[in-house]
């Protein structure tokens, strides 16, 4: 039995970028990196507005697979930068799948976490023909549970982190503070928004990995893309139907799928990677017994190398068409 490799692949470069112009004013940042003739790969990074880092080119071995990552709306280097209009869920779905189109791939391995999983999930029953399978991690799947769970019930396990996140708020504006901080962070003012993102993003960071981090949001623009989109995203409930996701699951239930998911979880709780995995007879759930949310987390970060590993089992020598 050949053993799967669990170790980053080495830095590399994009072998081809650009902007794609999505409609609505909306410019995404995209690469391609690998084998141009490889199998071909999407990674839908966190958030949402997280955007995507070269370390995310690294789960995948460059010989083997085409590698496409990008920016989603908003984020990163697509532009322009924290904007929330013409920003929904099925925005972010017809973007991947006008970027499918640009690069003339026939079908491609979906690989999203987090917010990313969501996304995966979303665009797979849209688009079922058009996925070759899926590599899931810190499943997140929009229920009003789940969001719940993120303004409040992290706060069960990191307390002084969400003490810090609640305090930020005047009294009055305590008993919604997703919403409290949306109007904040849509603020134009700097010096009202910049505050509020940082605080958003401090208090997720510093839930999302096993062992407690002090981060303080990271920088101005990373921060200001994050909080605000997480915010606009969460007070207008994902843009999914309750249980949408979960519901609609009978549409790539026939597809193979790898769920990778830290024990100790406490930003996506393992119960809903539970749940997801209860309704997808393919997916194979591999519960990584020392880590929390974070993908770069020592377990996560070798069961996702693993995955997309074992991957090349699965797919053989399929290849997308070009």
């Amino acid at each position: 039995m050949t053993l799967l490799r669990t170790t980053l692949y080495p830095e590399l470069t994009p072998y081809r970028y650009d902007m794609l112009e999505v409609g609505d004013g909306h410019r995404l940042y995209w690469e391609a990196c690998g084998n141009p003739d490889g199998v071909p790969a999407v990674f839908l990074h966190g958030g949402p507005g997280a955007g995507s880092a070269p370390v995310h080119r690294r789960f995948f071995d460059p010989a083997y697979y085409n590698i496409i990552v990008f920016d989603q709306r908003g984020a990163g280097r697509s532009t322009p930068h924290a904007s929330v209009a013409a920003n929904t869920t099925r925005h972010l779905v017809e973007d991947i799948e006008l970027l499918r189109r640009l690069l003339h791939i026939e079908s491609w391995l979906v690989f999203g976490g987090s917010w990313g999983s969501t996304l995966a999930l979303a665009y797979g029953q849209a688009y079922p023909d058009q996925c070759l399978g899926f590599v899931l991690r810190g499943v997140f799947t929009g229920r009003q549970s789940e969001l719940d769970w993120f303004i409040n019930g992290m706060g069960k396990i990191f307390p002084e982190a969400h003490r810090a996140f609640i305090e930020f708020l005047p009294e009055g504006e305590r008993d919604d503070p997703a919403w409290a901080y949306y109007t904040r962070m849509i603020d134009p003012d700097p010096d009202i928004h910049m505050p509020a993102a940082r605080a958003w993003s401090s208090y997720e960071s510093r839930c999302s990995s096993l062992l407690p981090s002090r981060d303080s949001g990271g920088n101005a623009s990373a921060a200001l893309s994050l909080g605000r989109m997480e915010a606009h995203y969460f007070v207008n409930r994902m843009f999914l139907a309750e249980g949408e996701l979960l519901a609609k699951m009978d549409l790539i239930r026939h597809l193979p799928a790898i769920i990778v998911q830290g024990r100790y979880d406490v930003v996506c709780p393992p119960v809903t990677a539970h749940d997801l995995a209860a309704r997808w007879p393919l997916a194979e759930l591999s519960m990584v017994p020392d880590a929390g949310h974070s993908a770069m987390e020592t377990g996560t970060r070798a069961a996702l190398v693993a995955a997309t590993e074992r991957f090349k089992d699965i797919l053989g020598d399929r290849k997308g068409a070009r």
